[in-house]
């Protein structure tokens, strides 16, 4: 009989060469355990996903509580069902005033092309801006604002009327004009290995899309629900976006993403046609009442009040001379090294002594660090002691 690597391998899709293969039978809180019983620091939320940890009891129960009650009712925007207007309602009323229609879908790169189809259709205008080393998903709208070439080339053509401009360049923005329909950015670029934007960058982005017309989307899909130490990252700019996007952490481990902006402009896909954007999952009551409670969790424990805190903490314990460059924001870290043999080689160390790591899509020298935002200082500790043990043995 074959082994379940075996099957994994041989009948599942696979998306590299190399899987880490961690054969994972449980987690609970910031802890995996494979089916031997090893325990693992999970350090990387898998991909800031579990920001409230893994199976968290409030969640467990509130996932329990809807699938007892009814799960897949009819497709999204039809049936007026209790999770789902809760949570719209619940997250909003985090929001300013002007992010007040939800629009549930099953993910984040469904979240980008909602909000690309609907400033097409409110502006009636066709160029959509990005920036360079973005990343806003894998599906064929989204991967056409990506800003790495070497993952769009072998999948062109595609969407027509992109422009790609420099990150963090404020001089650049002059390039959005009438023509633009929106422009697309992260607060914080990730896979580049953690860059934030500047503040003037942003306010900067943001008076020239008042100025032509444009629309602002933020990508937050990474950088929501307090990984920055605010519930989104756009709260500390200052700044607003005209359609803000969602997902990963917003499920509290259930798939879920959303694109959120203004009544008027969501209106716009209801009509000229109808069902302007529809989709069959989005808003599925047990993800939705899954995010409700991580939201509830993230705002009422004070988690997110303790990100910056423990972000500079864990900073402050990785020191190392091999480590070239450190970059933060929040509790998403970015460790640089000479180059990706290196990087690799300390990965699989940290992993052999238990703590899960990973790099960058479009920077493999770095080692990317995003615990679960419940992870305490003593923990903190323990996995920086790890790390520094693997980078002594693998410099």
């Amino acid at each position: 009989m074959s082994t379940l690597r075996q099957l994994f391998l041989s009948r599942v899709a696979q998306t590299t060469d190399f899987p880490l293969l961690l054969e994972i039978e449980r987690a609970e809180g910031i802890y995996l355990y494979d089916t031997k019983g090893k325990q693992y620091i999970d350090l990387i939320s898998g991909i800031s996903v579990s920001n409230v940890g893994h199976c968290h009891p409030k969640v467990v129960k509130a996932v329990q509580e809807q699938a007892e009650k009814f799960m897949f009712l009819m497709v999204y925007g039809e049936y007026v069902y209790a999770p789902h207007v809760r949570f719209a309602d619940y997250l909003c009323k985090q929001l300013p005033s002007s992010l007040d229609r939800v629009y549930f879908v099953n993910s984040g790169s469904e979240a980008v092309e909602g909000a690309m189809k609907t400033a097409k259709k409110y502006t009636g205008r066709a160029e959509i801006i990005h920036f360079k080393n973005s990343y806003h998903g894998s599906s064929h709208g989204a991967l056409s604002v990506m800003g790495n070439e070497y993952f769009k080339n072998p999948f062109r053509p595609l969407l027509p009327g992109i422009k790609a401009l420099e990150y963090n360049n404020p001089e650049q923005l002059d390039e959005i004009s009438t023509d633009t329909a929106c422009v697309i950015a992260e607060p914080v670029q990730a896979e580049s290995g953690i860059h934030p934007a500047s503040e003037a960058f942003m306010k900067k982005l943001r008076k020239k899309c008042d100025e032509t017309g444009a629309l602002l989307i933020l990508d937050e899909i990474q950088t929501g629900m307090g990984r920055t130490g605010t519930l989104f990252a756009f709260e500390q700019y200052g700044i607003v976006p005209d359609i803000l996007l969602s997902a990963k952490s917003l499920g509290g481990g259930m798939p879920i993403g959303a694109f959120i902006t203004s009544s008027a402009i969501m209106s716009c896909l209801k009509e000229n046609p109808i069902l302007g954007h529809i989709t069959t999952f989005g808003g599925h009551p047990v993800s939705c009442r899954a995010g409700h409670a991580a939201l509830e969790i993230l705002l009422e424990e004070g988690h997110i009040d303790q990100v910056e805190e423990k972000g500079k903490y864990l900073e402050n314990l990785l020191q190392h001379p091999s480590i070239l460059a450190k970059r933060r924001k929040g509790l998403m870290m970015s460790l640089e090294f000479e180059n990706f043999e290196q990087n690799k080689r300390i990965i699989d160390a940290c992993i052999e002594k238990g703590v899960v790591t990973d790099w960058f899509l479009f920077s493999d020298k770095c080692m990317r660090i995003g615990p679960p935002l419940i992870i305490s200082f003593e923990q903190l500790k323990n996995a920086a002691e790890i790390i520094i043990k693997a980078i002594e043995q693998n410099a």
